[in-house]
């Protein structure tokens, strides 16, 4: 040991870089030769980290697939469109924008009363309506009265010989509109089945008509037949609206969802809304709008 102080210089850093070689590949061998098991146990570790993170849930495309491709295997039962609720509806394979779409459809007042009309849904396709056809069931509450209830047998040849046409009224001649059916309707000068029915189902959508210029709302009503109307206001239905929903305020004609929704916000920061003269001064109600609509609604 003492002799190696004694070497030169240079063989002294000769045999320094060489031992630090030495213990280089000491090192290097240690790390290279263990590789696999050290690999074989994170992969491991990393494998049973996946599992645990895996969510107990599942991320649904529009085509009702959860994410990671395979589409979910739908349940086939017998179902009302205009009551399922939505676990039901995604159960049949339905997407969740699907079920959105109905419940949106409903809220509206919206209603399928033939199964034909489900296929009407939006972004329904027509491979999911073939399949889901034989399972709807419309409830009979739902169903058209005329569906349900069959008409009375009658020959054709025994009503035209009794009353082939209405017989219409004459100048200073009237009937009262809120409780006219379409059979009185029709005997109005310029009016038929068309207008009768179309007369009618605005006055259920109103809730009773309280003046008869309000005809004239429907599309191309002509105005010679105001004539003939006399108008009983006291069966005109009121509406309050400070207990109906946003989505029932807005089924009424003469109130569009952004006014339902600014009555709705009003009552929440305001409380109840004792006169209409309370929403004047926003834009959504103008005075004309104000002024038609007081006949309709109670506080």
């Amino acid at each position: 040991m003492k002799s190696f102080f004694y070497l030169q210089r240079s063989d002294r850093r000769a045999v320094i870089v060489l031992l630090a070689g030495l213990v280089l590949l000491v090192v290097v061998l240690h790390f290279v030769g263990g590789g696999n098991e050290y690999t074989e146990v994170v992969e491991a570790d990393s494998t049973a980290v996946k599992k645990q993170a895996k969510p107990s849930y599942h991320h649904y495309y529009d085509n009702g697939a959860p994410a990671g491709g395979a589409p979910l295997e739908a349940q086939l039962f017998a179902f009302d469109p205009n009551t399922a609720d939505s676990t039901s509806l995604l159960s049949l394979g339905l997407s969740p924008r699907l079920v959105r779409n109905i419940y949106r459809y409903r809220a509206k007042g919206g209603v399928f009363h033939r199964k034909q009309d489900f296929a009407r849904l939006y972004g329904l396709t027509v491979g999911q309506y073939r399949r889901l056809e034989p399972y709807i069931v419309i409830g009979e509450d739902y169903q058209w009265a005329a569906d349900r209830i069959p008409a009375a047998k009658t020959s054709r040849l025994s009503v035209r010989d009794t009353m082939p046409y209405p017989k219409k009224l004459k100048v200073g001649e009237h009937i009262e509109l809120n409780s006219a059916d379409t059979s009185m309707l029709k005997r109005v000068p310029g009016i038929g089945t068309a207008y009768a029915r179309a007369v009618v189902s605005y006055r259920e959508r109103l809730g009773g008509y309280y003046q008869a210029s309000q005809l004239l709302e429907i599309r191309g009503f002509p105005v010679t037949a105001l004539q003939f109307f006399v108008v009983d206001v006291t069966k005109v239905r009121k509406i309050n609206i400070n207990r109906l929903k946003q989505s029932t305020l807005s089924n009424h004609p003469y109130i569009d969802r952004r006014q339902a929704q600014t009555i709705v916000t009003h009552r929440n920061v305001f409380g109840p809304i004792k006169s209409l003269d309370k929403l004047a001064h926003y834009s959504d109600f103008t005075p004309d709008k104000i002024e038609r609509l007081k006949a309709y609604v109670e506080f």
